[in-house]
């Protein structure tokens, strides 16, 4: 769905940007590694892939790093920290890739970050969102890029704390994602409305809903407002019996994730209507940097970018600007570089805080809608990360090298 502007102009203005012929690449390529679940969340990680490939291509159509073209060895985990452990071990040890960098799902994340730390390598984690990964079992080898939980949830929490919701019910999947969605939920809104209770919570099995008992124990507390942290196609049938059972009438509906459009468009005709969501509104984002991003995007793929395709392109962002500033491929250097390192991207300008190794990226916040028929995200604003981190100070306490 072209929203704002014309796929004639999108080509036109996006050859602009990538018809100039490709600069000459001297000396050995700069290799890195990188690992998803892509045959696992094909939906999110098809888009992601398509975003740094994009990053990638322009990079070396520039004249790559110092004339040095970038190469990515790219590796499936399947959806399992095992495999995921297995690869990064391959990479770096038999590849011998500078560093390493993806991930989605928090437990992989998480097992990743743990390789990372005990091998002393490099790593960027695009996507998990774990408060975990960069605060309580945060290590100096890894970084985060995406707007963490606790973040999403802040934005969240400030919405609802403005509604006429007192008594709250959650529903999450029950691994370190969905828990510290909550927990964050819970402890944010709290600050802003002393006066909330939660009356209930359900704990779901990640990707294996039972959405009916769920459902109807949602609905026997009766409560003014309901936080959703299920995303995927457990979002989906959470959706569809809420619906069936009237869960989401005359009540508030917070909804983590659930305004992108990986989520957002499976629904179709069953997107609730007013669900405050974080997600992410496309071709309708207005600003030059973003204009730049999504014309050349479908000049590239021929379709709209989503909000994995943000997270990969900006994942590969990072990387331009980690490399063209380090003096060296060393750890070392790499790892000073990172501290405080400013990255521009179609999202604006965000950088990685030394204290506790998160990006500040932000998200938007808006409301589900169907818009001539198509699932959307309305009345949408940015949220600047930065406004919704701790201050640094504190961030650094909740790190184990700092604990008391």
């Amino acid at each position: 769905m072209l929203t704002r502007r014309t796929v004639t102009a999108a080509l036109v203005l996006s050859a602009s940007l990538l018809a100039a012929p490709a600069v000459a690449q001297e000396g050995e390529p700069i290799v890195i590694g990188e690992i998803n679940s892509y045959t696992r969340l094909p939906a999110f990680l098809e888009p992601y892939r398509r975003g740094w490939e994009l990053g990638l291509e322009q990079i070396n159509a520039a004249g790559g790093i110092d004339g040095r073209p970038l190469e990515v060895i790219a590796r499936d985990d399947t959806g399992d920290p095992g495999t995921a452990v297995r690869i990064a071990d391959e990479l770096v040890n038999r590849e011998n890739v500078a560093f390493i960098f993806g991930t989605f799902l928090s437990n992989i994340g998480l097992a990743v970050a743990d390789f990372a730390n005990q091998n002393e390598v490099f790593f960027l984690a695009s996507e998990p969102l774990t408060d975990e990964l960069v605060w309580s079992s945060g290590n100096r080898f890894t970084y985060r890029l995406r707007p963490s939980t606790h973040m999403q949830a802040a934005m969240l929490a400030k919405e609802a704390a403005a509604t006429d919701a007192v008594r709250w019910a959650t529903i999450a999947p029950n691994y370190a994602y969905g828990r510290d969605a909550v927990e964050s939920f819970k402890r944010e809104l709290t600050k802003l409305k002393p006066e909330v209770e939660f009356v209930e919570e359900q704990w779901t099995t990640l990707f294996r809903i039972d959405a009916g008992p769920a459902v109807r124990a949602l609905e026997r507390v009766r409560p003014d407002g309901i936080y959703n942290v299920t995303f995927g196609g457990d979002l989906a049938k959470f959706v569809r019996e809420g619906q069936l059972r009237f869960l989401f009438d005359d009540r508030v509906v917070v909804s983590l994730l659930s305004g992108e459009p990986e989520y957002l468009e499976p629904l179709g005709d069953e997107t609730p209507e007013g669900w405050i969501v974080t997600g992410y509104p496309g071709f309708d984002v207005d600003t030059p940097e973003h204009d730049a991003f999504e014309e050349a995007y479908y000049e590239r793929w021929g379709i709209e970018p989503k909000t994995g395709s943000i997270v990969g392109y900006n994942s590969m962002m990072t990387i331009k600007a980690l490399l063209e500033q380090s003096p060296s491929l060393e750890t070392e250097d790499l790892l000073a570089t990172m501290e405080g390192l400013e990255v521009e991207s179609p999202t604006g300008p965000f950088f990685y805080r030394p204290a506790d190794h998160q990006a500040t990226m932000g998200a938007y916040v808006g409301k589900t809608a169907l818009v001539d028929g198509e699932p959307s995200m309305v009345d949408w604003y940015y949220a600047p990360g930065e406004e919704y981190l701790p201050p640094e100070e504190e961030a650094l306490m909740m790190r184990p090298e700092n604990a008391r």
